[in-house]
């Protein structure tokens, strides 16, 4: 099986990091209520992917961002742009 890491926003510019076999369903999830922590925080879109792995990899990539918070190294891992200060 592989396992990929993915990054959903919602309007209030929250983020939400986490791992999925299938992420597509898991975006679903999220924003129909099934997930706990994003139930009542969206609705959530997909920022970003990462390419297919491991779930030991996964994880550790999962972590990894979760610890980089809004971080340059969130950026560079993701290649998402950082967002505008001013």
């Amino acid at each position: 099986m592989t396992y990929r890491v993915y990054v959903i926003q919602n309007p209030d510019k929250r983020r939400y990091i986490g791992v999925s076999e299938d992420v597509s369903q898991r975006l679903t999830d999220h924003n129909s209520g099934i997930s706990t922590w994003t139930k009542h925080r969206g609705p959530w879109v997909l920022l970003w992917t990462s390419g297919p792995m491991t779930l030991g990899e996964a994880r550790k990539l999962e972590n990894k961002l979760k610890r980089q918070g809004r971080g340059s190294g969130f950026y560079t891992i993701t290649g998402l742009p950082k967002p505008d200060r001013s």
